[in-house]
């Protein structure tokens, strides 16, 4: 049995990789090949590793990579054709993942199609999920109120939970919240750390004068993307001491943290889950943000909003993500009667998840999916 997957940014790679897992252990022989992370080239050699040239954000950074992903997805595309896999795993990445899925409904009708981790059209262009439902065999959603929405249209949808709900509750400390600590996530990818880290180290440096008590730390996703944050930090002229910069630490930092500024995106939920209180951050290039104006049809960004329709965690977006409101916000967050509010309103989002399990409902789904040995 043959397997090609795809995954375009290192979130979607760690998912891909707990999936693989589950695949391999109850189809040991299955080849798997494709697109995605290092996790993923771990477990299955095949999987090209192409991580770091992929994760580009934002609109108008997309269109200056544009050949780039169009030779890309036409290489994918014959490739496909050539080896014809039993079924094509897409995961996450929505911008080239859907493109792929209807080139290869065309070239290699018999493939069956599953896509992990349900793209938010329902946000952006509902008008794409009948198109999807026309060219996918499943969607696998990770949050519950998709899979009406994908229902709907005629496609096969299995709500699994959200794989982060397994990933951080297993390895999750508790009881280590130290008093006055401030977690600061400025994201995972160069462009998002350009954008939002010199912000915090503004913010890092106002609030070591009006609260000399309280320690700062950053998490990196890389060493070398560390060495980009303390090289930002130095040519700001703050002091080395006054912000501890981990790599692959920010697990741990939510864990321990008292309050924290999180970039837009997957670092959201998962602080929701370590119930660590934060304000949502984001800023991206104008062109962006004015075309996501015109095309986002729901309230807020930050999920653990969307979950419940009420705004849990404050939104700092462009022009509000500046020195003064991050500096409020993170006063506002760091008393106890605050606290208590926002960490109750995180539970009641994070409930609706599920109880864990996601990869292997995933796997499970996926090889119904596959010839039967």
């Amino acid at each position: 049995m043959k397997l090609f997957v795809v995954a375009g940014e290192k979130s979607g790679d760690k998912q891909g990789a707990l999936v693989i897992q589950e695949l391999l252990a109850r189809r040991p022989g299955l080849q798997i090949s494709g697109l995605g992370g290092s996790r993923m080239h771990s477990l299955a050699p095949e999987v090209e590793d192409w991580t770091d040239q992929a994760a580009v954000i934002g609109f108008v950074e997309v269109l200056r990579h544009i050949r780039f992903f169009a030779r890309k997805l036409r290489e994918t595309t014959e490739r496909i054709a050539r080896e014809k896999p039993d079924c094509l795993l897409l995961i996450d990445y929505p911008g080239f993942n859907q493109r792929l899925a209807e080139r290869v409904r065309q070239v290699s009708p018999d493939t069956k199609i599953a896509y992990f981790i349900a793209p938010m059209v329902w946000a952006w262009h509902k008008e794409r999920v009948p198109k999807l439902a026309r060219v996918l065999d499943l969607m696998l959603c990770t949050f519950p109120f998709e899979k009406p929405i994908f229902e709907a249209a005629g496609l096969r949808t299995e709500f699994v939970g959200h794989p982060l709900v397994d990933d951080i509750l297993e390895t999750r400390r508790t009881g280590v919240r130290e008093k006055g600590l401030i977690g600061l996530f400025p994201g995972s990818r160069n462009r998002e750390v350009e954008r939002i880290f010199p912000i915090f180290i503004q913010v890092v440096k106002a609030l070591h004068t009006l609260h000399p008590e309280w320690r700062f730390e950053t998490s990196a996703s890389s060493e070398k993307l560390a060495a980009t944050m303390r090289r930002m930090a130095a040519e700001a002229h703050m002091p080395a001491e006054l912000i501890n910069i981990c790599p692959g630490s920010y697990h741990d930092l939510m864990d321990r943290a008292e309050a924290a500024l999180v970039t837009s995106g997957t670092a959201t939920l998962e602080a929701a889950i370590h119930e660590l209180p934060f304000a949502l951050v984001y800023r991206v290039a104008w062109g962006t943000y004015l075309m996501g104006r015109l095309l986002l049809t729901i309230k807020y960004i930050g999920m653990v909003n969307i979950l419940v329709d009420r705004p849990v965690t404050r939104e700092l977006i462009q022009q509000d993500f500046n020195v003064e409101n991050c500096i409020a916000e993170l006063e506002r967050l760091i008393t106890p009667e605050t606290r208590a509010k926002v960490q109750a309103e995180m539970a009641e989002s994070v409930a609706t998840l599920g109880s864990g399990g996601a990869a292997t409902k995933a796997a499970e789904a996926i090889l119904s999916l596959l010839p039967q040995e």
